[in-house]
């Protein structure tokens, strides 16, 4: 089992928190661009932290214990009812509108003009969580879980802050970069990252 932290940038938090969605978390999604960076490093048995930075103080927002692991399009498409942006597919021609398809090397207008070969997959909205929405385009992983908890900012002690370390194996193991104060840096969070063993007890106990 590996721990790993996420990072949820405030824009992300504040819409999570205007839906009303405090969780508990299900999911949590990888795509091919930085500001939701990839997640192809976590597994099955493996636990992911989301955190965020508000008012240059750290905090954790859920832990999600995860279960399964799959293509983000496959689990869009089957709790959401949509892609949201996940990646699509080969040999899936999705409809987007009436008479428009898109597949994962290009569009047809007119379900005619479909190669045969493509299986074609219509969209249907399905109630959901905000969270269970891809925050970003071209997601491309989903690890997921029953046991999370509930989305809520914990703060990361300023104590436990520079004791923090990330990275496999131990000997490649690196700090959080912090500034002048102390403060995290947001540069420090824009991937996807393993705790240390010490790391993730801190991270575990915010949620006992």
């Amino acid at each position: 089992m590996a721990h790993f932290m996420v990072y949820w940038p405030q824009d992300r938090v504040d819409e999570l928190k205007k839906a009303g969605d405090t969780g508990p978390i299900k999911v949590v999604f990888g795509s091919i661009h930085s500001r939701m960076p990839t997640i192809a490093s976590i597994k099955v048995g493996d636990v992911v932290f989301p955190v965020t930075l508000a008012k240059k103080k750290l905090y954790a927002l859920a832990r999600l214990p995860v279960t399964h692991r799959e293509r983000a399009f496959d689990y869009c498409m089957r709790e959401l009812g949509r892609e949201y942006g996940a990646l699509t597919p080969e040999g899936v021609a999705v409809e987007y509108a009436e008479d428009f398809y898109v597949t994962a090397g290009g569009s047809f207008r007119g379900i005619e003009n479909v190669p045969k070969q493509l299986q074609i997959i219509r969209q249907t909205e399905k109630p959901h969580a905000k969270h269970q929405e891809p925050f970003n385009c071209c997601s491309q992983w989903a690890v997921w879980g029953e046991e999370g908890t509930s989305i809520l900012p914990r703060l990361v002690p300023e104590e436990c802050v520079p004791l923090l370390r990330f990275g496999y194996p131990k000997s490649k193991e690196k700090e959080l970069r912090l500034d002048k104060n102390g403060n995290v840096l947001s540069t420090s969070l824009t991937a996807t990252r393993r705790m240390s063993e010490e790391t993730a007890e801190i991270f575990d106990s915010l949620f006992l």
